[in-house]
């Protein structure tokens, strides 16, 4: 089903292990946790294979990362240099194209905090290096290169980051970022910088004087703007400032649950009206809802149904942000280092361990347009949500 070239190909197996990087046993299975089953109908079954088939599907945000099977593993081994990234799992997906920020917010390379020049560029280089020996995904710098990723049965990565904490007080640094493939950047992650506030701040002081310019060289280079983790005011002074669609890649909506990591729909709407795309995010225990005692599709898709209904079809997308391994585990790991506890803040919740039916990139954007199937949503609008009003968006951006 829409199935990727893949050859066997795993991380730095050029290289020795234990000589040129430290090896970690890592959470490699594509089964972690018990598969889950939509009970499809053959005839649904063929509406899945000719959605995936005939029309781009894009994932505002997922990875190919695979984190360590050990707890204590985590955080040193985001400190190294080599991270694996699961190619035969992303060659199940039956995604063409990703926003892939190869986790850069985790990235610890050359500091204890993240987010910082050097991890950034060191992790571009050596996720580059790796890319270069395989074939299943690719990475793209131009709109064609997304287009053409589908003919060569590969999936096109378009380098993103989280945050753009990294410009520190550097204007030209994005110009720098753009000429290292960075196509897609946030403005903050949940903290403040030097361009706005971030979405855990007391106090929301908007988009900054920096920020501006950056909002403005951004639109000039033709670099996809992210506000999925800025404060409200943050997100509403972007929205306005920038000339181009300003898009949420993983977001949810906060009137069906209130915490700070979700959108208020005043924010949604102000997205959707300058023609931005929500991309409704799967990260444990973020998208729940008051029907839902535990994670799982359905909670997610309420947002998605919610979206639909508030800023319309053309506005929304997908934006799992799954990865290989246990997502819970590594929250954890950096939840001093990110505040992910207190985004999550605001709503009493037992914490599901992991989303029933998008726990990775192999199974979450299938499982989403199989539940719209079921749901009867006609092919022409999965077809949007899965892909086309993402890809309208980025032919006005991508150069």
């Amino acid at each position: 089903m829409n199935k990727k070239q893949y050859e066997g190909y795993t991380s730095f197996s050029y290289l020795k292990a234990n000589k040129d990087y430290k090896q970690y046993e890592l959470a490699t299975d594509l089964n972690r946790i018990p598969a889950y089953s939509l009970h499809l109908t053959a005839d649904e079954e063929n509406k899945l294979n000719e959605i995936m088939t005939n029309n781009p599907i894009v994932s505002l945000r997922d990875h190919g990362f695979i984190v360590p099977k050990k707890y204590e593993d985590i955080v040193p081994y985001c400190g190294e240099l080599h991270t694996f990234f699961h190619y035969e799992g992303i060659a199940n997906s039956g995604i063409d194209i990703i926003f892939e920020n190869f986790m850069d917010g985790i990235s610890t390379i050359t500091s204890k905090n993240g987010l910082k020049w050097d991890d950034v560029i060191y992790l571009l280089g050596m996720r580059y290096a790796d890319i270069q020996r395989q074939n299943t995904v690719s990475v793209a710098r131009s709109y064609s290169d997304l287009t053409n990723a589908k003919q060569l049965k590969q999936t096109a990565l378009l380098p993103s980051l989280e945050a753009a904490s990294i410009l520190e007080n550097e204007l030209d640094r994005v110009d720098i970022l753009y000429g290292f493939g960075i196509r897609c950047m946030g403005i903050t992650y949940n903290e403040a910088n030097t361009l706005g506030s971030g979405l855990i701040e007391r106090r929301d002081g908007g988009l900054t004087n920096f920020g501006r310019r950056v909002v403005e060289r951004m639109n000039t280079l033709g670099m996809i703007i992210d506000i999925s983790h800025c404060g409200d005011q943050t997100s509403l002074d972007v929205i306005e400032e920038s000339r181009d669609p300003v898009l949420m890649t993983h977001a949810g909506a906060r009137t069906l649950w209130n915490t700070p990591r979700m959108k208020p729909d005043h924010v949604l709407q102000a997205c959707a009206e300058k023609g931005g795309i929500i991309g409704v995010c799967a990260a444990p225990n973020t998208t729940l809802t008051k029907s839902s005692s535990k994670h799982s599709i359905h909670s997610v898709m309420e947002h998605v149904e919610y979206l639909v209904d508030l800023v319309g079809i053309d506005h929304v997308g997908f934006g799992p942000d799954t990865f290989f391994g246990d997502h819970v585990a590594l929250q954890h790991a950096f939840d001093d280092m990110l505040g992910i506890s207190v985004s999550h803040s605001g709503e009493e919740f037992k914490e599901s361990p992991y989303v029933e039916g998008l726990e990775n990139p192999s199974e979450a954007m299938k499982n989403m347009i199989g539940w719209m199937i079921k749901k009867n949503y006609s092919i022409e609008d999965i077809a949007k949500v899965s892909g086309q009003n993402a890809m309208k968006v980025m032919k006005g951006i991508l150069i």
